[in-house]
């Protein structure tokens, strides 16, 4: 039986457990993310790592060099570059819930690699690079799965919810570092590194009792498990999937687009045509999830402990709590903000925001000594909470969905896997050289945040489509439209509709199988609109 209904069509508790579980592969980057921040500073990981420890067996004489640090922080984000480029064909290959098992279990390879190291800061190293190519691949099937499984109607929230997912990890992680942290010896970093075992295996065991995906299994021949796949998400008793309109119409449809794809079967190369803006919409949002990086939320996340603790605080954990606590609550508002305020305001007036409290917090670290002046640590650390609320509501979520909506359905797994290696690749550089930059400048590294921060807003305003409101295919259309601009895709229609509000209603009652104004609904429309457009 359906749980709910949303605008008139069923939702069944399966699409429920669907996201969640779905988004535990969120959960199990956040924490592997929140964690390391941490780890740095436990006593036993620096007496066991650290290059030079001037009294043996003393924590507070031992340290890092910049390149060491670098390289145990910054190898996991080199393993997700890889993961998210053969994660999709992976995924392709296996099928949905497969791949992510088996990506799970790559991942747990790599916690049992690290929490096995005695003495070699390598093999703790190489644990993290083998984990990030399970994080990576899981970042390429996770929105995959849940896009193709999900009802629509719910299906831009999942979306949101996989970054949700991402900041309670970091939360957990956070958490269970300032508990960990008293235990003796090296239980304190084996504790918080090998916890994260326990997030694949709910992933990996739990997804295979969730449906696979209708559309891979209509793709390989198997259209009675499509529509039992299709039923069990709409709460429809498996007996009367046969004679459901919601089901039969939806396997249609897919039926439809999957044949309508077997033949422009298309390849990497596809994803820089110049034709139909196939090349500015790759560029376009591998820049964009390279700002989301720019945004400087991860110097925060990788480094933030150690920010605090060089600062005067006594306690550095607890403000990473704090942090942490922040991103994850404001979050959902992100969810919210996305939703009923489109894509291009929030994220121009995210960088603007975020650009002013980084400013602040690096101005107020270079004008005066923070270890010795509390004022102005405590208005760093303020400074430092108000930029993560504005990320979190705007460039956190912002750009993962954006991910999911902004390319034609012909390219759009490749398109999408070359849009997160930029932000993993881009992770990578950011952890690795942080230590280096700030060594060198010190504070003064907010600066270049901020000026990051302004250009994103700036390179949203001329070059980003607002796509709030529309279906996939409209999307498309927006894009290909020479008449239509970025600055002014906010009220773009596609030719027959007076408004993206006409345009709304008519897309909810063909959902709701009502019947459509004279004239034909928008899937005709959008037929006629490509054969003009195609060149």
């Amino acid at each position: 039986m359906a749980l709910f209904y949303v605008e008139g069509l069923p939702i069944g508790w399966i699409a429920i457990m669907l996201a969640v579980l779905a988004s535990m592969g969120g959960f199990i980057f956040g924490y592997d993310t929140g964690q390391i921040s941490d780890i740095l500073l436990m006593e036993d990981f620096r007496i066991r790592f650290a290059n030079y420890c001037g009294t043996p067996g003393d924590a507070s004489t031992c340290s890092f060099t910049v390149v060491r640090e670098g390289l145990i922080v910054a190898l996991l984000s080199i393993g997700t570059l890889a993961g998210a480029l053969i994660g999709a064909p992976v995924a392709d290959w296996l099928g949905r819930r497969y791949a992510m098992t088996v990506e799970c279990g790559v991942f747990m390879v790599g916690v049992l690699i690290q929490i096995t190291a005695f003495h070699s800061w390598v093999q703790f190293a190489i644990g993290r690079l083998i984990s990030g190519l399970g994080v990576g691949s899981l970042s390429a099937a996770v929105p995959m799965y849940q896009a193709e499984t999900a009802p629509p109607q719910i299906r831009g929230t999942l979306t949101a919810t996989y970054q949700l997912f991402i900041t309670f990890g970091i939360l957990v992680a956070y958490c269970i570092s300032i508990g960990a942290r008293e235990i003796g010896g090296s239980g304190s970093w084996r504790t918080v590194v090998g916890i994260g075992l326990a997030w694949p295996l709910i992933l990996g065991i739990g997804i295979l009792f969730m449906p696979e995906s209708p559309r891979w299994l209509i793709a390989h021949g198997r259209h009675d498990d499509a529509r039992r796949s299709i039923a069990r998400t709409r709460g429809v008793p498996i007996e009367e999937a046969d004679h459901h309109r919601f089901v039969h119409r939806e396997l249609e449809e897919m039926q439809s687009a999957i044949e309508f794809e077997s033949k422009e079967k298309v390849g990497w190369v596809e994803c820089f045509n110049p034709r139909r803006k196939s090349l500015y919409r790759t560029l376009l949002c591998m820049t964009l999830q390279m700002f989301q990086q720019l945004t400087g939320a991860n110097y925060f996340f990788y480094y933030g402990a150690t920010i605090f603790q060089s600062v005067g605080i006594s306690d550095s954990f607890v403000t990473q709590i704090i942090l942490g606590a922040v991103n994850f609550v404001c979050t959902f508002g992100g969810m919210y903000v996305m939703e009923r305020f489109g894509r291009r305001y929030p994220l121009i007036i995210g960088g603007v925001w975020q650009s002013i409290w980084l400013f602040v917090f690096a101005a107020a670290g270079t004008a005066r000594d923070p270890t010795t002046d509390k004022g102005i640590g405590k208005l760093m650390i303020v400074s430092a909470c108000l930029f993560i609320f504005g990320y979190a509501m705007t460039w956190a979520p912002g750009i993962w969905i954006l991910i999911g909506e902004t390319f034609p359905t012909r390219t759009r797994a490749r398109q999408a896997a070359l849009a997160t290696a930029s932000n993993w690749l881009w992770n990578f550089l950011l952890a690795f050289f942080t230590p280096f930059i700030t060594k060198a400048i010190g504070y003064r590294y907010g600066f270049i945040f901020a000026a990051c921060n302004l250009t994103g807003a700036v390179i949203v305003y001329f070059f980003l489509y607002e796509s709030s409101d529309l279906s996939l295919e409209s999307v498309d259309m927006m894009y290909c439209d020479p008449t239509c601009k970025p600055w002014t895709s906010r009220t773009w229609a596609p030719e027959g509709f007076s408004s993206r509000k006409e345009l709304v209603e008519q897309s909810r009652a063909a959902e709701a199988h009502k019947p459509l104004e004279a004239g034909g609904g928008e899937e005709s429309r959008y037929e006629h609109h490509a054969a003009e457009k195609t060149v």
